[in-house]
């Protein structure tokens, strides 16, 4: 469907509906609602260079990859969304899209690890270079900008620390200083968050997580304001290659059905989950959005529809003390990753966030991350006081 076509079919629909139906078209064969997957490596040509549809061969384009991606632009009010083999792959497209050596990028003092150890370690290697700033306090985006920086970067909610960026305020600072607005989308989700109408320029998801759903496929996503800019990327992500297969197209695609429903439940449970949390008194801070005392609080409420499943806490009596909460816990399960029906419990420090360790980006020793998932809510409290006990 075509960008104007897309524009104007889902420009009066609520999000529940559009998550459902933007780029669920019938298969015209057979009248399916689900649409195909398209495991294929080429396509017969009507001719020489006679292609049907636009498809010749999938790592440019396959049709159940197009549906997902139609979809994700419309969830996220885009006029361009790319799918990719992981969050990774779209970040590293991103880059190497966008940046040339000698290039800055200004990036939050509490990123994701494997987004610190791209900068770090691999763009940092063909001369892309980087600072390191709050993010939730405008004027030290502002100072830690430079007359090289291309691209602002922003995660909000951010892993694992739940800080809350000022979308709108940042993307001011982009905007005065020539540089890009790329946000991280990912602890929110479209349903919660629309960073494009924001003013970000890319919006970066690990579709892994809460489009997915599931804990059954990786891959990952951006979405662009601009057409031309979408065009960019697509002529880099046919490029390099780290495209999402048509079958992980398809589970994102079929778990993005029900990310409406979802959301509201994680945030339902993980605002409990918070709530008895700030009150134990083995926890010396919770951190979560949706809590007055979260320092991010406003902004959260202004920008987000609701505050997510993630909930972060350190506990009172240190590092060993908070492996041991990890290692209690039975209905959370110790694991990485996030945003699945199932809830997750992991040390930060040792797991997901191991690359950081002795960087400005480090985090407390004695932190726990929970990925709250749909289970009863009475059911995670009584793990999370037991795994306390």
């Amino acid at each position: 469907m075509s960008d104007e076509r897309r524009t104007e079919s889902t420009a009066h629909q609520n999000f529940e509906t559009i998550a459902i139906h933007a780029g669920n078209t019938a298969d015209p064969l057979t009248g399916a609602v689900v649409p195909p997957i398209y495991q294929v490596s080429t396509y017969k040509q009507d001719g020489v260079g006679g292609l049907r549809g636009g498809y010749e061969y999938s790592r440019s384009a396959n049709p159940t990859r197009s549906a997902l991606e139609e979809n994700l632009a419309a969830l996220e009010g885009g006029r361009r969304g790319l799918a990719f083999a992981s969050g990774l792959a779209a970040e590293d497209c991103l880059l190497r899209a966008l940046l040339a050596p000698g290039d800055h990028v200004v990036i939050p003092n509490d990123a994701y690890g494997g987004t610190f150890r791209l900068f770090a370690k691999v763009a940092g290697r063909w001369g892309v270079e980087f600072s390191v700033a709050d993010t939730s306090d405008v004027e030290a985006v502002r100072a830690a900008a430079t007359e090289r920086t291309k691209l602002v970067w922003v995660e909000t909610p951010s892993n694992p620390l739940l800080g809350i960026t000022d979308i709108a305020a940042v993307a001011g600072v982009a905007r005065s200083i020539g540089a890009r607005l790329v946000v991280d989308n990912t602890f929110a989700s479209p349903y919660l968050q629309q960073p494009l109408a924001l003013g970000a320029d890319v919006v970066v998801h690990s579709t892994t997580k809460y489009m997915g759903g599931h804990s059954d496929v990786v891959g990952g996503a951006l979405v662009t304001a601009d057409e031309a800019l979408g065009e960019e990327l697509a002529f880099h992500q046919n490029a390099m290659g780290a495209v999402a297969g048509p079958f992980d197209a398809w589970l994102v695609l079929r778990g993005v059905k029900t990310l409406a429903v979802r959301m509201d439940r994680h945030s339902e449970n993980a605002s409990r989950v918070a709530e008895m949390l700030s009150a134990h008194p083995r926890v010396s801070s919770v951190l979560y959005p949706g809590l007055e005392s979260h320092p991010g609080h406003d902004v959260a409420v202004k920008q987000m529809k609701s505050f997510g499943g993630m909930v972060s806490f350190r506990v009172a009596d240190g590092e060993a003390a908070a492996v041991e909460v990890c290692d209690r816990a039975k209905l959370f399960t110790l694991g990485e990753s996030l945003g699945g029906v199932e809830s997750l419990i992991e040390h930060p420090g040792r797991m997901t966030h191991a690359s950081v360790a002795g960087s400005l980006l480090e985090v407390p020793s004695d932190l726990v991350r929970l990925s709250v998932g749909i289970e009863s809510a009475d059911d995670l409290l009584a793990d999370l006081r037991a795994a306390l006990a």
